[in-house]
């Protein structure tokens, strides 16, 4: 399985063929992994990574929020991140450890955007106490990929 993961991980939607050539299986194995992937909640969708920083006249801001919050009994932070976890601004939510309970990654056209949602939508929300709002100012390395300087391709430099 984590072989088969690491592929798509990296790599995107492969042909399920091209997989069961890699991986020294037959493709109806991977379609059947595949498939069982899906059914268990592990698989969840293929993407693209877009640097958005790059793409031109696009206004898009992320910003990281740490929130504490009340848990309460029998669920913790449960129904407090399953609410927010709803708004379309919320990119992704984390339960976290250290300083804040949760960490909400907010998406907005603008830096208004975002303390339109922190103000309205996400401090009034019951079992949040309070928030700190840490905007995205700029993206050096974005899952696994660096998006600035010199890309290093791990090979020494040969000079005759």
């Amino acid at each position: 399985m984590k072989p088969l993961l690491e592929i798509l991980e990296a790599e995107g939607p492969v042909d399920p063929e091209e997989l069961a050539v890699r991986l020294g299986r037959s493709r109806e194995e991977i379609e059947e992994e595949l498939a069982a992937l899906r059914q268990q909640g592990i698989l969840l969708r293929y993407s693209a990574l877009v640097n958005w920083e790059k793409v031109p006249n696009l206004e898009k801001v992320f910003a990281f929020i740490t929130v504490q919050a009340s848990p309460e009994h029998g669920v913790g932070f449960d129904r407090v991140a399953e609410y927010l976890a709803q708004f379309d601004e919320v990119h992704s939510l984390y339960l976290m450890s250290g300083v804040g309970d949760l960490c909400v990654v907010v998406e907005g056209r603008d830096f208004r955007d975002i303390a339109r949602f922190v103000a309205e939508k996400l401090a009034p929300t019951p079992g949040v106490t309070s928030t700190a709002t840490s905007f995205v100012l700029k993206t050096y390395k974005m899952e696994g990929e660096i998006l600035v300087g010199e890309r290093k391709n791990g090979r020494l430099a040969v000079s005759p």
